[in-house]
């Protein structure tokens, strides 16, 4: 492991901490560390990162597991369908690891992340959520849709493959200020 990969990984560890005491600004917390790395990648120079996508994916399963942790608290079919998204995933992370082909993260997508997200956010904003089963299909299908168009755009067209983080912003930056220059 390079010094490099090492600096990534304890910031990531790090940054999934935070969920076990807020778990929406945490779990928010932790998915923006997650790009973190990289942002690092860009700017340090202390040995690289080999096989970016897995040791991303190694990562991945650390916040995943925190947020886990956090869900199996919960109860009734919150609880229920966390732990059902978490084995799909896990299921598709160990066939990416198997085949190494990134087509995998778009054919069984990070949905538990997001319904994380979506239930530890409920107390903020809709604290009489019922769990009924029409109220989760009407939450996960654009929970689904929205990590869908996310790893699409990651793995299947592979949109900032061709970025680096910083060339990223700054574009996005420059398009936001595009009107007003």
């Amino acid at each position: 492991m390079s010094l490099e990969e090492l600096i990534i990984a304890i910031v990531r560890v790090l940054g999934s901490l935070l969920v076990f005491k807020w778990a929406f600004i945490g779990g928010w917390a932790a998915i923006l560390i997650d790009l973190s790395d990289l942002f690092l990648r860009n700017l340090l120079d202390l040995g690289g990162v080999s096989n970016y996508q897995a040791f991303d994916k190694w990562l991945d399963q650390v916040y995943m597991v925190a947020f886990l942790i956090v869900a199996l608290r919960w109860a009734g079919p919150a609880r229920s369908v966390a732990v059902g998204l978490f084995l799909f995933r896990l299921v598709g992370f160990a066939i990416f690891e198997f085949t190494n082909e990134r087509y995998v993260l778009l054919a069984v997508p990070n949905v538990f992340e997001v319904w994380f997200l979506f239930v530890a956010s409920l107390p903020h904003w809709r604290p009489d959520f019922q769990f009924s089963k029409r109220n989760i299909i009407l939450a996960l299908i654009p929970l689904t849709a929205l990590k869908v168009f996310q790893e699409y755009a990651l793995h299947g067209g592979k949109w900032l493959d061709s970025f680096t983080a910083i060339e990223a912003v700054e574009a996005i930056a420059d398009w936001f200020a595009g009107p007003f220059t």
